[in-house]
């Protein structure tokens, strides 16, 4: 696995709090109905970020544990979860990796790890899971990736933009990102739990330019740091050339959310 170092999503927090997408209901009823949810029991977040996703699993669990290596995620998770008055959530700061060794037998009802799989070593953190998940439970890997998506003309013209700015190559952390050589699937496969596949039907999400250049800066790729004194002057080139897309200031992305499953088998009744 790669070492992007410990300034990944550095002075992306704030950004990431207030631009990036909302998770769609489809996602959470998805989980609730598969893993037959009640109310009790623990769930694991695993790269949780600001809370976003987590804290609408609120009211499905007992205890909840969000876990990131990024302090300043950590704060604004603690900071939306005070604001809700949600008071069974616990936010560690850590590598997933180091976290996964310390879990106890059967501790687990659910984990989830959402857009922030390719971060880890994916085939250790899924070989401490399998003792610490419940029979029944399972692992939910959340992800957007769809290598060859035709992109939108708006998406086209900020790729190239960011490109200018920001240089060829996608940085992350104190190097260049690696992508995993193989898929969420066949990662899942290798390991000891029993793998589904979802896709989740397609939801739109509205952007503006402002919201567009936010959720650029949410990202590890697009921490504010790597364009520097040169930001305003990136925004400003950026806002020009999307304007002259919509004068409305009005875009659509359409996403469809891939659900990569590892379910724990439930334990057999013996006959009485």
């Amino acid at each position: 696995m790669k070492n992007y170092g410990k300034d990944l999503f550095k002075g992306t927090a704030s950004y990431y709090a207030k631009y990036r997408p909302v998770y769609p209901p489809e996602l959470v009823r998805f989980l609730v109905n598969r893993y037959s949810l009640d109310g009790t029991g623990r769930l694991l977040d695993l790269g949780c970020g600001t809370g976003q996703l987590t804290l609408r699993f609120a009211d499905w669990f007992e205890r909840i544990t969000g876990i990131d290596p990024e302090e300043e995620m950590l704060i604004e998770a603690k900071r939306r979860s005070e604001d809700a008055r949600i008071g069974h959530c616990e936010w560690i700061g850590g590598r997933a990796e180091d976290y996964v060794r310390s879990l106890s037998h059967d501790s687990i009802r659910l984990v989830m790890i959402a857009k922030a799989f390719h971060w880890m070593d994916q085939q250790t953190v899924l070989g401490q899971l399998y003792e610490a998940i419940a029979p029944g439970g399972g692992v939910a890997i959340i992800d957007a990736y769809h290598p060859g998506q035709q992109l939108e003309p708006w998406q086209e013209e900020t790729e190239r933009i960011v490109k200018k700015w920001y240089g060829e190559e996608r940085k992350a952390g104190n190097t260049v990102y690696a992508h995993p050589p193989i898929s969420y699937e066949e990662r899942m496969n290798q390991s000891p739990f029993q793998t589904e596949v979802i896709h989740l039907p397609v939801h739109t999400v509205k952007w503006s330019i402002e919201s567009i250049i936010g959720n650029l800066y949410s990202t590890s790729c697009g921490r504010p740091v790597y364009v520097n004194e040169c930001k305003g002057a990136f925004e400003k080139d950026l806002h020009r050339a999307l304007q002259k897309l919509n004068e409305k200031n009005e875009f659509q992305e359409h996403i469809g959310l891939n659900l990569i499953l590892g379910m724990k088998e439930a334990e057999k009744r013996s006959k009485q």
